[in-house]
């Protein structure tokens, strides 16, 4: 079995189980090694329920005084229930179609069950819990469990087996890094690392396992930019781009002010676009910093020069906000610019249309998702390329967007704030540019955290804030239930809060696994106001501005790290009313408290990347990386910032002994094969 093989080399992988693991990128042996468990099961110790508890995972120790009974539903069913009794506290458990079960329990028998604690009418219950003897789930409290992302027909038991397998049958070269480079760091072998972060003996083995791999996507990652870097440094600026008395006119002409932290970046980006040679610039900014009127008023002085400049959003609904709004500004302007917008789900007839406009002005504005790059698209004229939300983007989209023209300058902006140190090793190649002010019009937005005791009130704030005219985001971190997580999810949530508000809201519902024609409808809707409750998972963290919007909840916030909060919580307080964000606490932990608090003292985004990197630990390694900036398969850049700092200095003192890997061969094809493998977006 080489690293090569299909994934159907793996004993027992039929056809449909390989369509199966097809959907979820994984198609060769080598695939499933670095396919990782997103989270890992680890069974806590018992606890007595309380209403703190509700909705969370949790272990219950009791006493069963009676034989469990079997009854059918109305919708012929059959029901196994059964109580168990720790104290004056009861839990009552329900199993569906479990008949056989009946037989395992033994009256007067102490039990240990594990499931999401449920309240009905007063009464803690539990649905479909595992049951275990005290002795056997003390066992299984030494093992630490991994769980992987999966879709419909496919186990986690599946996926288990077949990595076993392929670890057993498959040959792994430990010589990645240069030997300089191992032992000074005394890293765990490359090919027991691997092993170590899909099967764990102990939590310290995994803890050191983490920071091999981590590390080695941060090495890779650094050496692939700092190559590159060379090449870009020196292209010669061939386009004749100044600034126009014409965009002063048109910034006079705003119902807004600029801020002094947007007039700074300005005057980089000209310096940027009259200068020497082409450049590359990271525009930092927090959500609602102001960030695409900095870039307009950029495109604007391209676009006078005489130059095309293009625009790249993540989303159909954000690409069409931008077109909106640019065609806007340019009827405020007066001044005759084309604007050309280009997304998946237009008409052929439209696109075509579309590239004729461009094809016919050299100074035409151009706006589109992902269908700016398909075949067929050429901008001649092409002299600044800027990618919006950029993370969402693989550097091979962004050279593909930029080879597009003739080596224009590059701008990405991003509204997840680094702090200035990681960011000027991620982004060694680019100026980094911050806007930290927000527009003086703008109210802070409140934010507090609770405990699953105060959902009710929550739940009549929110009824409140939709009462006065205004709608309301509801943030959970999955879109399908999972009897491995205590996370909220989507699917379920809606329908539980249709039935709390009896009907009385309407209710949108977003996830990643929806089509980009259902996507757009639903935060259509949610933009026109014809829904008052948007509930959604994070993908909705670059959606439409939706100023009406004035409540962000979100569901088991302790799971998201503070950079991914502190994004979601810029989708409100966009418009004139005070707006507020809910965190849902569903940890017990004092220091996932801790953690949070940090949101409620600023709505700073560098403030709090800045504080979070100070309480970060291997303790959070799981449910809290940060969702944006980098999405590496192991890596977090704030969790493993000293990987990061540590792999920059490694990189650094490397090259500077051998600039092009010449004595390094083997380290090159490396790299090559580390970047055909990598998911991450850069």
């Amino acid at each position: 079995m080489e690293l090569l093989s299909p994934i159907d080399t793996i004993k027992g992988v039929g056809e449909k189980t390989t369509k199966l693991f097809n959907k979820l990128g994984v198609y060769t042996i080598e695939d499933i090694l670095l396919f990782f468990p997103r989270t890992y099961l680890i069974y806590p110790n018992p606890s007595k329920p309380d209403k703190d508890s509700v909705g969370s995972l949790i272990s219950v120790e009791g006493r069963l005084k009676t034989a469990p009974k079997v009854y059918r539903s109305r919708n012929h069913l059959d029901i196994l229930s059964a109580t168990i009794y720790q104290e004056n506290t009861s839990v009552d458990l329900v199993w569906f179609n479990s008949n056989y079960l009946k037989n395992s329990f033994e009256p007067g028998k102490v039990y240990i069950f594990y499931g999401r604690l449920q309240e009905d009418n007063g009464h803690f219950k539990m649905s479909q819990p595992l049951m275990f003897t005290p002795e056997k789930y003390m066992q299984l409290k030494e093992q630490i469990m991994p769980i992987y992302h999966l879709t419909k027909g496919l186990s986690n038991n599946l996926v288990l087996k077949c990595t076993k397998e392929a670890f057993e049958h498959c040959r792994l070269d430990d010589n990645r890094l240069p030997d300089e480079i191992e032992k000074k760091n005394a890293f765990m072998p490359y090919s027991q690392a691997l092993k170590t972060y899909h099967f764990p003996d102990s939590f310290d083995d995994l803890v050191k396992a983490r920071k091999r791999l981590a590390y080695e996507e941060m090495f890779f990652f650094i050496l692939n930019s700092r190559l590159q870097e060379n090449n870009i440094a020196s292209a010669p600026n061939n386009f004749s781009i100044t600034h126009h008395k014409e965009t002063d006119d048109f910034t006079n002409l705003l119902p807004f002010s600029l801020t002094g932290a947007q007039l700074k970046v300005l005057e980089e980006i000209k310096l940027d676009l009259s200068g020497e040679y082409v450049t590359q610039r990271l525009i930092q900014g927090d959500v609602g910093s102001g960030k695409t009127i900095v870039a307009f008023l950029a495109m604007l002085d391209v676009a006078l020069s005489g130059y095309q400049s293009a625009i790249m959003a993540p989303t159909e609904v954000l690409a069409k906000q931008h077109y909106k709004t640019f065609c806007e500004w340019i009827e405020l302007s007066g001044l005759d610019i084309p604007v050309a917008l280009f997304t998946g789900s237009m008409k052929a007839s439209e696109k075509k249309s579309m590239q004729r406009l461009v094809d016919e002005n050299d100074n035409c504005i151009i706006i589109g998702t992902h269908a700016l790059i398909s075949e067929g698209r050429e901008f001649y004229k092409l002299g600044l390329v800027i990618t919006d939300e950029q993370h969402r983007f693989g550097v091979q989209q962004r050279d593909k967007l930029s080879s597009k023209g003739n080596n224009p300058h590059i701008i990405v902006m991003s509204a997840t704030p680094i702090p200035r140190t990681l960011a000027m090793i991620l982004y060694g190649n680019m100026h980094v540019s911050a806007i930290k002010e927000l527009p003086a019009n703008r109210l802070p937005i409140k934010t507090c955290v609770i405990k699953e005791s105060m959902r009710n009130t929550a739940y009549k704030f929110v009824s409140d804030e939709i009462t006065k005219g205004h709608q309301v985001y509801i943030i959970c971190p999955l879109v399908e239930a999972s009897e491995t997580t205590e996370a909220q999810n989507v699917t379920d949530y809606s329908k539980k809060l249709d039935e709390y508000f009896k009907g009385k809201y309407k209710i949108g519902m977003l996830h990643g696994k929806m089509k980009p024609a259902e996507k757009n409808q639903v935060m259509d809707a949610f933009a026109n106001h014809e829904t008052d409750i948007l509930v959604s998972t994070t993908v909705v963290e670059v959606g439409v501005n939706v100023p009406n919007a004035t409540v962000m909840m979100i569901e088991n916030a302790n799971r998201f790290g503070l950079a991914a909060l502190h994004q979601l919580r810029g989708r409100v307080g966009r418009g004139e009313a005070q707006s507020y964000c809910i965190l849902m606490n569903s940890s017990s932990a004092d220091r996932e408290s801790e953690r949070l608090n940090i949101m409620l003292k600023s709505n700073d985004g560098f403030y709090i990347a800045k504080e979070d990197l100070k309480l970060r630990g291997p303790g959070d390694m799981f449910g809290v990386r940060q969702s944006g900036e980098f999405s590496f398969r192991v890596a977090d850049i704030y969790q493993d910032s000293d990987e990061l700092e540590l792999a920059s200095a490694d990189v650094d003192a490397l090259l500077k002994k051998d600039p092009d890997l010449e004595l390094n061969p083997k380290l090159r094809s490396t790299l090559n094969s580390f970047l055909a493998d990598q998911f991450y977006v850069l």
